[in-house]
């Protein structure tokens, strides 16, 4: 949901009047955003848009140039504890002697703690959000020898272990087939009874199903709530320009608005 009445839901992200620059080039400018708790949003848009940008600036990752982020009404930094986080290229050498398991005690370092043995307790919390996304059996298995969905599934309970409120995924489905990414959003959209969830995603077709709100960027941010996204917007999204006026205007029952079959057939 996108709303500024405080009796819609708990905001989970605030983004107020943010502008963000690398190198002198305006990445993100005027972005204006609220995320209530419970949401799932999609983040769409072109490449060097600025999708990835945003989310490295909700970690904390990256500081605004101008205007402020709150998650949780906090800055990132201060709630990293409670951002789950898989990033778009997961680098892990599959012929290392890794296993899920392993992978997801990752998510229990924490500074102070980067070198201390893994408890009985850290175990069993690994092991049971295993169970929740259905790799318990694959626990001792090599993530080398996974297929692609399950080692997403994987690193989503790398990300979970710490029993986050806020769930970031950058592309997860890249690396994934047809099939795979139906799955995958399945148990996405199960996990968000639980947490509040912003993908970026190209899978526009196979994400419409499970999201409840759209967020568009390409250096401007425009947000769409209770959003359809349908096979059109990929031809009216991705040509889109950075003006006031968001170029996509979402689908309802499987028709185009007057104004975007203009553009479209322009």
């Amino acid at each position: 949901m996108h709303s500024n009445d405080p009796d819609i839901g708990d905001a989970i992200i605030q983004i107020t009047d943010l502008d963000f620059a690398y190198n002198g080039q305006r990445i993100l400018e005027s972005v204006n955003m609220t995320v209530t708790e419970g949401d799932f949003v999609a983040m769409i848009g072109p490449n060097g848009g600025g999708k990835t940008t945003l989310l490295k600036l909700m970690l904390g990752l990256l500081k605004p140039d101008r205007g402020e982020i709150r998650i949780l009404g906090r800055r990132p930094s201060r709630v990293s504890h409670q951002i789950g986080y898989v990033p778009q290229d997961v680098n892990i050498n599959r012929r290392f002697p890794i296993t899920a398991m392993d992978v997801v005690l990752m998510g229990k370092l924490a500074p102070g703690r980067r070198w201390a043995k893994n408890s009985a307790q850290d175990r069993h919390d690994a092991l049971d959000v295993l169970d929740r996304i259905d790799m318990a059996d694959f626990a001792d298995r090599r993530i080398g020898e996974l297929s692609g969905g399950q080692r997403q599934r994987v690193f989503i309970a790398r990300a979970l272990v710490t029993h986050p409120k806020l769930l970031l995924l950058d592309e997860p489905t890249a690396s994934i087939d047809t099939r795979g990414q139906t799955e995958f959003y399945q148990l996405l959209k199960r996990l968000n009874d639980e947490v509040s969830i912003v993908v970026v995603s190209h899978d526009l077709l196979v994400i419409s199903t499970y999201v409840k709100s759209v967020a568009c960027v390409n250096r401007r941010l425009h947000y769409h709530h209770h959003a359809e996204i349908t096979g059109e917007m990929l031809e009216t999204m991705y040509p889109c320009t950075d003006e006031e006026v968001c170029p996509v205007e979402l689908v309802t029952h499987g028709r185009l608005p007057h104004r975007v079959l203009k553009q479209h057939e322009e």
